[in-house]
């Protein structure tokens, strides 16, 4: 299996995701278009709860990571059959950038050029990059210095991912948010706690290792 670091921001970095409504929307269409059936991307109105359970799909990757930021977003995939990743971008950001345009009356790309990838090929990269992926809501907040300094505060920045429901942080910690859209084996064998192993990594946070390989 490969794992794959999947990175793709607006056009200019302007913001993607306006509303709640809007991550809404894109979590969805990450559930919706990871089949082999094509998908229906309607604009009708999504509810919290409108997923179905994963057992009625045929998945074409597996998602182990994710998280929205207000103009970019990221992913940790790996693909279940050849093509899966390339179809599986292609269809997210093509649907995405459909109904934010048709939503908000604009025309023109969304998107900043291609989407970065780049493959997990190391046993340092793989022990950080779940837990990158997750700290980057810190940057919205006064740890916006977290890639390169000491987390000050590690109570506070706890507290923070504790609210910040657009990744997938809170499943891994046993708070069900959208468990339907990820896998999380693959990173239970190795964390087996991953609430108090995130908190071990912020007291101890060390990102030279990998920071070359690093897509921001």
């Amino acid at each position: 299996m490969e794992l794959y670091h999947v990175l793709n921001r607006g056009v200019d970095k302007r913001t993607i995701f306006m509303e709640d409504g809007d991550r809404v929307r894109f979590v969805h269409d990450m559930f919706e278009f990871n089949d082999r059936e094509a998908a229906n991307n309607t604009l009708r109105r999504l509810e919290m709860n409108d997923f179905v359970s994963r057992s009625f799909r045929d998945p074409i990757i597996e998602i182990h990571g994710w998280c929205l930021m207000p103009n970019h977003y990221h992913l940790l995939l790996s693909e279940l059959v050849e093509g899966g990743l390339t179809l599986f971008i292609r269809r997210l950001n093509i649907g995405y950038a459909k109904f934010f345009n048709d939503k908000y009356k604009r025309d023109g790309t969304l998107f900043q050029g291609r989407t970065k990838k780049i493959r997990i090929a190391s046993d340092p990269h793989f022990l950080h990059i779940l837990h990158y992926i997750h700290l980057n809501p810190l940057d919205l907040t006064k740890e916006k210095g977290w890639r390169n300094v000491e987390i000050k505060n590690v109570r506070a920045a706890l507290e923070h991912l504790d609210k910040y429901r657009w990744s997938s942080y809170l499943d891994y910690c046993g708070k069900k948010n959208f468990p339907s859209v990820i896998s999380m084996e693959l990173f239970r064998d190795v964390f087996r706690d991953y609430g108090k192993t995130i908190r071990s990594y912020l007291k101890d946070i060390e990102l030279s290792d990998i920071r070359a390989l690093l897509l921001e």
